[in-house]
């Protein structure tokens, strides 16, 4: 049995409490490792290093931090065929979509923002009739905590601490215990890229114990928070009483919206991606599929014969398109959304049923590719999240009709639109409460753009320099000549 453990100061440790927490491979049910059940003890220990490490990893240069994350980001490559599978055990998600997708991603994120910091400016103002000129200078905060998801486990978890170290700041990061995996072999990564003792350390376990302790603390300014909306509430209930600063990017419930004149067969194909991608525990997924209503039949037909065919199975085959949901109790879960839609007087139109996979997956946890449609726009499972292969289908009728069905939930994070008529792309687009709109395409993302979403979908925006921002505090310079 493999032992996970917590990285601090430069060393991987394990709990102070020796105490540890079963990590299950979701496609056989089996536990396969174990991960550090750490508590307030570990995350002072962490806290104390990265305050230690602060004022050198300030003072380095960004040229110098900068190539640092280079290297992390060349050996993320070097391993991709590792992180790969052990994301793919760790996630349940096919292998494949690990190598294309996730482990690429993480060398990105690191590259970019190793190379971004380096271009990073901020402001000058001549006061004209004062002899004044007024300069703005971005400081590092000094230790700041970034907690990420299960979902996309290393591709979200390199999105925040890559800008953060970039800035100068010292880390704290508690990756899901849910996925810890490649954050672990992250750890060992660091340590060979030669990054300085303390500067990033990694806390592994529950959210309640390690997140909590990590949020109240005093030392830690900052928070950048990956995940569900109730529990960004929860931080957010912690950590504004005590001023800190927050980055919450929460869940979402996206519209995909199909007008009758789009590229048919690109939002069809693009639409069976968008809605199943990794098992659909994508936060940008589109959960609700709105079609005009002359190409409705048509496209739900089409759609529900591709989907028929996707292959759900074993992660490690290569022809598997759709894998295991991460956990047991998350594929109760969505279990439990398909019986609700039933009851909301949704029609199954495939799926919706546990899958028993044959060989070493039969005591897996997957979830058929499913189909609803007959639900109205504004019930239940049209306006909560499940985060699972399950998708709605309706019709409507004009343009205003379905920005109210798109704009009826409380979660705003991203939504794509289906159409040729320029005009009319860019008038959705700006009626939409999201933070990101796709047009004919999705999840095309350049790493420059602002991301984050509207309403209970979050607080605050990621990527670009809008992240370099968040991770600095700027202070004004007035200087009569």
């Amino acid at each position: 049995m493999e032992y996970i453990h917590n990285y601090i100061n430069g060393q991987l440790i394990a709990p102070a409490a020796g105490q540890y927490i079963h990590n299950y491979n979701p496609a056989t049910g089996e536990v396969y490792s174990l991960i550090p059940d750490s508590g307030e003890q570990d995350v002072e220990l962490a806290v104390q290093a990265a305050q230690a490490a602060f004022p050198a990893w300030a003072k380095t240069p960004a040229e110098k931090r900068g190539r640092i994350l280079m290297k992390i980001a060349d050996l993320i490559e070097e391993n991709l065929d590792r992180l790969a599978e052990a994301e793919s055990l760790d996630n349940g998600k096919p292998l494949k979509l690990a190598q294309t997708v996730d482990i690429p991603r993480a060398s990105s994120n690191m590259r970019f923002y190793g190379t971004a910091i380096q271009h990073f400016a901020s402001e000058a103002h001549y006061m004209e009739g004062t002899d004044a000129i007024n300069y703005t200078v971005r400081h590092p905060h000094g230790v700041v905590g970034c907690i990420s998801p299960w979902n996309l486990p290393l591709y979200l978890f390199t999105w925040k601490i890559a800008p953060a170290l970039a800035a100068g700041n010292c880390v704290v990061a508690k990756p899901s215990e849910v996925t810890p995996m490649t954050a672990f072999l992250l750890s060992e990564i660091c340590m060979e890229a030669g990054l300085p003792a303390g500067v990033l350390n990694i806390v592994h376990g529950y959210g309640h114990k390690v997140g909590a302790a990590l949020t109240a603390h005093p030392k830690v300014p900052v928070i950048s928070f990956t995940g569900g909306t109730a529990t960004g509430k929860a931080i957010a209930a912690t950590a504004a009483p005590m001023f800190k600063k927050l980055s919450l990017e929460l869940g979402g419930k996206n519209p995909n919206i199909i007008f009758a004149d789009c590229d048919f067969n690109n939002a069809l194909y693009t639409s069976i991606h968008s809605s199943f991608a990794n098992q659909g525990q994508i936060c940008l997924c589109g959960s609700r599929i709105f079609i005009e209503r002359p190409l409705y039949e048509k496209f739900r037909d089409a759609f529900v014969a591709k989907v028929q065919a996707l292959t759900v199975g074993d992660p490690l085959d290569e022809n598997t398109k759709i894998g295991a949901l991460v956990s047991e109790q998350h594929m109760q879960k969505v279990l439990s959304y398909i019986e609700l839609a039933k009851q909301e007087g949704g029609t199954i139109l495939t799926g919706g049923e546990q899958i028993k996979v044959e060989g070493r997956c039969e005591n897996g946890w997957f979830v058929a590719p499913t189909i609803i449609e007959g639900l109205t726009y504004n019930c239940r499972t049209n306006t909560e999240e499940i985060f699972g292969p399950v998708v709605t289908l309706m019709p409507f009728d004009t343009e205003e009709e379905v920005i109210l069905y798109a704009n009826c939930t409380d979660y705003g994070l991203s939504a794509t639109v289906w159409t040729q008529n320029l005009q009319r792309a860019h008038r959705v687009s700006h009626q939409l409460h999201v933070g990101v709109v796709w047009v004919n395409t999705w999840l095309l993302r350049d790493l420059r753009t602002p991301f984050g979403g509207m309403k209970n979908s979050g607080v605050g925006r990621e990527g670009g320099f809008e992240t370099l921002r968040f991770f600095t505090e700027p202070q004004n310079v007035c200087v009569k000549l």
